[in-house]
């Protein structure tokens, strides 16, 4: 397994994920540890996506937006800007550091600042130590199905 951090980034299609290819065409000195899944909207994202992130070994989550007032679907990111403040609790309340999640907002022409939250974040997370509770609270793998006979053939 990788040393590297492992951090999750949902962003917003129209804005933060703009933001985030600006920063890498222009050649912006951030890390890279950052996995990238494009949505929609950040009002599309639903909260068990990041919990899954979690479950599934993620160092981090980082979510992206347009700015309040300034989304391509009106009201898309003021949804999830309320969302996300229950989410932050919820995972406070499981045991998830609040520097372990990240949300930003941050334009299509803002790839500098998108560059700075991708530096902090990880310099955090790399201070916390890498995510072992994932461990816990991930299902048990189980083997191949076994196909059952009733015995009357």
């Amino acid at each position: 397994m990788s040393d590297r951090l492992r951090i999750v980034g949902f962003l917003c299609n129209w804005c933060s994920y703009a933001g985030a290819d600006l920063a890498g065409t222009t050649r912006l000195k951030h890390r890279a540890e950052v996995r990238i899944v494009r949505v929609p909207c950040s009002g599309r994202i639903d909260p068990v996506f990041i919990l899954k992130a979690y479950e599934r070994g993620a160092d981090a989550v980082i979510v992206g937006g347009c700015h309040p007032g300034d989304c391509h679907y009106v009201s898309g990111n003021l949804n999830a800007r309320r969302r996300f403040l229950v989410i932050r609790k919820l995972l406070e309340f499981i045991g998830i550091e609040p520097d372990r999640f990240e949300v930003t907002w941050c334009s299509a022409a803002e790839g500098e600042k998108w560059a700075k939250v991708v530096n902090e974040v990880c310099d955090r997370v790399e201070a916390l130590g890498p995510f072992e509770a994932y461990k816990a609270i991930t299902p048990p793998v189980r083997g191949p199905v076994k196909e059952v006979t009733t015995g009357e053939e």
